[in-house]
């Protein structure tokens, strides 16, 4: 046999060898390794996600809260200074006054009796301002989707989730229709804030202070009480812990003197009245 011929059986077996050592895949260990390491990744990068979820939805809060401010400014310019008149607990109003209001966004009466739906899609409240908003979402809260879902479902205000969802900040009712030149420390009055509730009025059943020791705010959304299923929608914004009804979490604030900050979440013991009634009239 040649050189060149010996040497050309000797590679083709030397190659077939080769073939027959190459391995056929993965094993089985090394499978459950890559899966283990995948799940280890996925479990240190998920908190990390939704913490940069909630800061975007908290961000985006903030600047509706601000536009939101700049709009009830532009009305009061045009208003003596003066807040809308929303009457607090009538959801179908009749007579001359109530006839006429702007603020109850759902129904409204016809001369004959009959109710309609008046500005839909905007916020409850929001109606007074109505002439000033050119776009109804700054209205809203991203963080607010998952609770107004739940409202939608359980018939709280009978609306569709996407009202509610334009619907997230909570008006200080108690500013009804006040003179705010009047109002000194306007940087300590709450004007609005991302709290569940569309309106805030009834004393310490809405507010976030309480009436005294012993006492706590929120009452009708705390444990037991018939709208606690909607708690951890007050203080969604950096939430801390997963408990029902403590989430170490805030809520936004706009102030009277149009600026924003906020609120950790609290049982009402550090929350003054005068940040809601700053004339002392309630």
């Amino acid at each position: 046999m040649c050189k060149r011929r010996r040497l050309a059986v000797l590679q083709k077996g030397a190659s077939k060898g080769a073939e027959k050592r190459l391995p056929g895949g993965f094993t089985l260990v090394e499978l459950l390794v890559v899966i283990a390491i995948i799940a280890l990744l996925m479990a240190i990068l998920m908190p990390a996600l939704r913490r940069v979820k909630m800061q975007a939805e908290e961000i985006a809060c903030r600047s509706n809260l601000k536009q939101v401010g700049l709009i009830i400014y532009l009305y009061l310019d045009d208003s003596d200074f003066t807040m809308a008149h929303c009457f607090q607990y009538d959801f179908r109003p009749s007579g001359p006054d109530r006839s006429n209001s702007k603020c109850n966004r759902y129904y409204w009466r016809h001369s004959d009796g009959t109710y309609y739906k008046y500005h839909e899609n905007n916020s409850y409240w929001g109606t007074a301002y109505i002439d000033y908003v050119k776009n109804p979402k700054v209205f809203g809260c991203p963080g607010m989707r998952n609770v107004a879902e739940t409202m939608a479902q359980d018939l709280l205000y009978s609306v569709d989730a996407k009202e509610i969802i334009q619907a997230a900040f909570g008006l200080n009712g108690w500013l009804d229709r006040e003179k705010v030149s009047l109002i000194r420390n306007q940087s300590e009055v709450i004007l609005t804030h991302d709290h569940v509730e569309p309106r805030i009025e009834n004393g310490v059943r809405d507010m976030l202070f309480n009436s005294g020791p012993g006492t706590i705010n929120l009452t009708h959304y705390r444990q037991g009480a018939g709208r606690d299923k909607w708690y951890r929608g007050i203080f969604r914004h950096n939430i801390r812990s997963g408990d029902e009804f403590r989430t170490g979490g805030r809520l936004n604030v706009l102030w009277l003197d149009n600026h924003v900050g906020s609120i950790n979440e609290t049982t009402g013991d550090d929350i003054p009245k005068r940040y809601y009634d700053p004339l002392g009239k309630n």
